[in-house]
């Protein structure tokens, strides 16, 4: 066995071919390689996993380039240039220079150059190089170094401090071609990084309000509100968000103007920003003003695109009491029933329909309609349990709360003779359902409109 001596300056010796071996790995840039060139490269991979294993047995307790066990100096090859933090997931860009993952792609985001020699590159995809991951893995485990197992354990600053700057040329007065630059570049900032989103409304006073300013204007560009909307849905998606944002006064007026003007996403960006921004109790009084809701109905009348955000949100909103009858004063009710008998998202339809049908005017309207008609054609056909429980609810309510039953009782009373929905409601449906179902045959039976339940 060697003496100290020896294996010191064996250790000294191999820490220094280490060195010279991952210099000229690193000079080979990872890119694509003819055979001759692969085949040096592999053997330079093997001679640097042997320098390696000698120094797991010369010297154990140590590490590789450091000179003193108490301190792990990170091989500065084995940072990124842009961190400045050894390399969790490396790869490789279009110059063959090596990079974090994370960080080379937020810098892709606005250069197309490569940071380090400025080259603008051929393209703008990468690929992971495996050979430096693999080293940097080796030498973690020789000097006891504790790496992140994944580059989510990373703190995305690099571009936190552009962020004020953005926000500055977004409410500044400048060229709107500039401002809708800016909007768009913050629109993917907030949407990759979920530490932007936190910081733009945690950290930079009155930043929503900022934000907003431009919208404020009577012509603002439909790009820069398409970019400012969608920034703001990015950052509502953050539960400490929320209700900052909710309070802001110019949030909901300014949400409700795009939800009837700008482009199809903006607008629908509108309704999913209102959405999550409901989602929180304390904001559905905030959001539930008459303007709003009616800019909503609209969007659900429309269909297509708009239907699912919209009615989601209108739910949310009318799952307070007293914002049910501004929702039913805005047109509610003719406007989702015109839907469901048009076949259009019926089961979100029937659960908002169901959710207002304890309002008496509600009621009244949907009497008015002969929507009755289209409910019972619900019930007899085949459909998920919800939509059914849905459609029963309503068609109690439509009895319950109407002040001459009897008229509506009939309707039913011919149902239940010709096909028995009721009765297999009650023995098939969900507790809700059947609940609702038996209800409606007692009063059958006791106003002698209609045959008794059948048992068995």
């Amino acid at each position: 066995m060697a003496d100290s001596t020896t294996t010191a300056a064996d250790a000294v010796t191999l820490k220094r071919e280490f060195k010279k071996i991952l210099s000229e790995i690193l000079s080979y840039g990872g890119g694509s390689k003819d055979h001759g060139e692969t085949g040096v490269l592999m053997k330079a991979i093997d001679e640097a996993n042997r320098i390696i294993n000698c120094l797991r047995e010369v010297e154990p307790e140590t590490d590789i380039l450091s000179p003193t066990p108490e301190k792990v100096d990170v091989p500065k090859e084995f940072k990124c240039t842009l961190s400045k933090k050894i390399m969790i997931e490396p790869v490789i860009i279009a110059s063959g220079q090596t990079y974090e993952k994370r960080y080379i792609t937020a810098w892709l985001k606005r250069e197309r150059t490569c940071p380090i020699s400025n080259q603008v590159l051929s393209h703008l995809s990468f690929t992971p190089n495996l050979l430096i991951d693999d080293l940097i893995t080796q030498w973690c485990i020789v000097n006891k170094f504790e790496r992140p197992k994944s580059s989510e354990d990373i703190v995305t600053e690099l571009f936190t401090d552009g962020i004020d700057s953005l926000l500055q040329r977004i409410s500044s007065p400048s060229s709107v071609a500039d401002q809708a630059q800016a909007a768009e570049e913050l629109r993917r900032q907030t949407k990759r990084f979920a530490n932007v989103r936190t910081f733009f409304v945690s950290q930079l006073p009155d930043s929503i309000t900022r934000l907003l300013t431009p919208l404020s204007a009577v012509d603002s560009s439909p790009e820069l509100q398409e970019n400012i909307i969608t920034t703001m849905f990015n950052l509502s998606i953050v539960e400490k968000n929320k209700t900052v944002i909710a309070e802001t006064p110019l949030v909901i007026p300014l949400l409700t103007k795009s939800l009837k003007q700008g482009t199809a996403e903006t607008r629908r960006n509108s309704a999913a920003t209102l959405l999550s921004l409901s989602a929180i109790d304390s904001n559905r009084l905030i959001i539930g003003n008459s303007e709003t809701l009616k800019a909503l109905i609209g969007l659900i009348g429309e269909g297509g695109l708009f239907i699912t955000e919209a009615a989601s949100a209108v739910f949310n909103i009318c799952s307070v009491s007293e914002n049910r009858e501004k929702a039913v004063s805005s047109g509610l009710v003719p406007v989702l029933t015109t839907k469901i008998k048009e076949g259009s998202n019926v089961a979100e339809l029937l659960s908002l329909l169901a959710l207002v049908s304890t309002h008496n005017r509600g009621v009244k309207e949907m009497n008015d309609l002969g929507f009755i008609n289209d409910l019972l054609s619900i019930l007899r056909k085949p459909s998920c349990p919800v939509t059914h429980e849905n459609a029963v609810v309503i068609v109690f309510n439509m009895c319950d709360r109407n002040r001459d039953r009897s008229g509506v009782l009939k309707v039913l009373s011919e149902e239940e003779n010709q096909h028995g929905t009721f009765t297999k409601l009650a023995k098939q449906g969900s507790d809700r359902a059947v609940r609702k179902a038996e209800a409606i045959l007692k009063w059958l039976k006791r106003h002698g409109t209609g045959k008794a339940p059948q048992r068995g």
